[in-house]
């Protein structure tokens, strides 16, 4: 049974996602502020989070609490569930390292597609693991791709990438030159989400590698359509 931690500061909405998402089979261990989610963090990490934005008295506690989870674990899914629904927001919550950003207006059952994606993608690749004795590679010039372990490196450099992240940025590297849509992105990532949100991932990727590599331009934002990795990063 899936662990999926739900930090909301709002009684009756907790309550009610608790019951949602336990009758849809999954344990839910429910804290109403980040110091309480925060001391929790530390002895256990979940397999998700879900963090609302405003805790209490603190407008970001949710980006607050973030950050040191993200710290925590660089693989481990996490969705910001919030009644805020601005770019500003959405871009800040993506930035510091969360999947997915969704707003309170949407349906329980969108709720729980983005959900299952996130588990879907997590669970693959421990049954890959397990089930393999040989690394699973792909390397793109100065780009080492190991799917097995989800790592990647860059200049021979390691970058960490969030499940999100990594899996978008496989769907476009593994077919170098050709130009992914965003549903494509969507469909071979596993993930639901909405064109601002994949924009915000791919901004954040870059950003990444920008870090090692101030010149990194090879990923290509084809406008009207979609993305792809530029073949001239082949060595």
């Amino acid at each position: 049974m899936k662990r999926i931690a739900l930090v909301e500061d709002d009684l009756a909405l907790r309550e009610n996602y608790i019951a949602a998402l336990t009758q849809h089979g999954y344990q839910v261990d429910a804290y109403a502020s980040r110091q309480a989610a925060h001391d929790a963090f530390n002895l256990a990490l979940p397999d998700l989070a879900i963090i609302d934005i405003g805790l209490g008295d603190e407008m970001d506690g949710g980006f607050t609490l973030c950050q040191p989870l993200r710290s925590l674990s660089t693989t481990l899914p996490i969705i910001f569930f919030t009644a805020r629904d601005n770019d500003v927001d959405t871009i800040s919550g993506l930035r510091l390292g969360a999947d997915d950003y969704l707003t309170k207006d949407i349906s329980l059952m969108h709720l729980l597609a983005r959900i299952a994606a996130l588990f879907r993608r997590t669970a693959a690749l421990q049954e890959t693991s397990e089930t393999n004795t040989s690394h699973d590679t792909l390397t793109v010039g100065e780009l080492v791709i190991d799917t097995l372990r989800m790592t990647l490196s860059w200049q021979a450099q390691s970058i960490d990438l969030t499940v999100t992240e990594f899996w978008m940025l496989h769907a476009i590297v593994k077919h170098q030159g050709h130009v992914k849509t965003r549903q494509q992105l969507m469909d071979e990532s596993q993930m639901v989400v909405d064109d601002t949100t994949i924009t915000s991932h791919i901004k954040r990727i870059r950003k990444k590698f920008s870090a090692i590599d101030p010149s990194f331009d090879y990923i290509e934002t084809v406008y009207g359509m979609g993305y792809r990795w530029k073949q001239g990063a082949q060595s």
